[in-house]
């Protein structure tokens, strides 16, 4: 048999194998795909319908959703309540985000440091924190901040610094309102962070740190030119993670304030909470939920899209 003879079966069997193993990926992600379709998709493609009906008490009843077109999103964007809420829940988000990252980034190096003992206490102190559910952690945050018997109030009055705390209440006024749902989610995000991050860190090889060292590099200057460099992808990730969740957040803030006092701590999700249970205007409700959607959708493809360029650079 000639060497051209030989060449050609060789050729098509290797383009079939080729072309089988680029189709390998897709077998394995189709089920995770239908799933994701069955439990997201369905429920997502209802809600943007649901946005343009006008769906509410009556509807239950008599069983018809007539359309309406834009109307739900036109008394969104002409609401009074809309620039407010939309302002309050970046801010929160913000806050969020530059609190937890930064004290995950402390917390991951703090574990770097600490012998095993202490790093296994501070483990096991992080994972009690992260593992109890949400709900429960808020009831345990009403009583810290309850008066006269919470023991922040108490922790306060001791120190002598601002005087009498114990009667003080932190749901007359928005700001101490949002002080207190703001360490709240600051206390139960940071752990995830902080394993994340040391995940990451751990694996850095230390002949970079040593090489720093033998420069005469700063503790300051070594994190910021060796260890930063390697975190950043890990960073973005879960600044995108915690952006998500914070923008969407409902149980901590509808169970300490319920939206309250006088509305100052009225995010989206609440705002649409309201609109659809408490209002009975399910419509009005799904088109917020839409517009929040939108927008998370518009800041994680930014996020994605330096992660991806992150990831490219290691």
């Amino acid at each position: 048999m000639s060497l051209r003879n030989t060449a050609a079966p060789q050729g098509r069997r290797s383009r079939r194998m080729t072309g089988s193993a680029s189709l390998t990926p897709l077998f394995l992600f189709a089920p995770a795909a239908i799933v994701l379709l069955a439990a997201v998709g369905y429920p997502l493609v209802r809600l943007v319908i649901s946005s343009f009906q006008d769906f509410g008490m009556k509807s239950l009843f008599l069983g018809e959703t007539p359309w309406v077109g834009f109307d739900n999103y036109v008394n969104i964007f002409t609401s009074d309540d809309f620039w407010p809420v939309i302002l309050r829940t970046v801010a929160f988000t913000a806050a969020c985000l530059i609190i937890t990252v930064g004290l995950g980034m402390l917390m991951s190096e703090l574990m770097m440091r600490l012998n095993k003992p202490m790093r296994i206490a501070l483990n096991v102190v992080l994972i009690l924190a992260w593992a109890i559910p949400t709900v429960t952690a808020t009831l345990i945050w009403q009583w810290l901040f309850q008066p006269p018997y919470g023991v922040v109030n108490w922790l306060i009055t001791k120190l002598g610094i601002f005087g009498d705390f114990t009667d003080h209440n932190w749901l007359t006024t928005p700001t101490d309102a949002w002080i207190m749902v703001t360490l709240l989610v600051v206390w139960q995000g940071a752990p995830f962070i902080a394993f994340t991050l040391y995940a990451g860190q751990s694996q850095i090889p230390r002949e970079y740190y040593e090489a720093a060292m033998l420069d005469g590099a700063s503790g300051l200057k070594i994190y910021m030119t060796v260890t930063f460099p390697f975190l950043k992808a890990i960073i973005y990730l879960v600044s995108i993670l915690t952006i998500i969740w914070r923008f969407n957040i409902f149980n901590q803030i509808w169970i300490l304030t319920g939206g309250g006092p006088e509305g100052g701590t009225t995010t989206l999700g609440i705002w649409s909470f309201r609109e659809a249970f408490a209002g009975n205007n399910y419509g009005q409700g799904a088109a917020i939920a839409v517009v929040t959607a939108g927008i998370l959708m518009f800041v994680t493809a930014f996020y994605v899209r330096r992660l991806v360029r992150s990831g490219e650079q290691l």
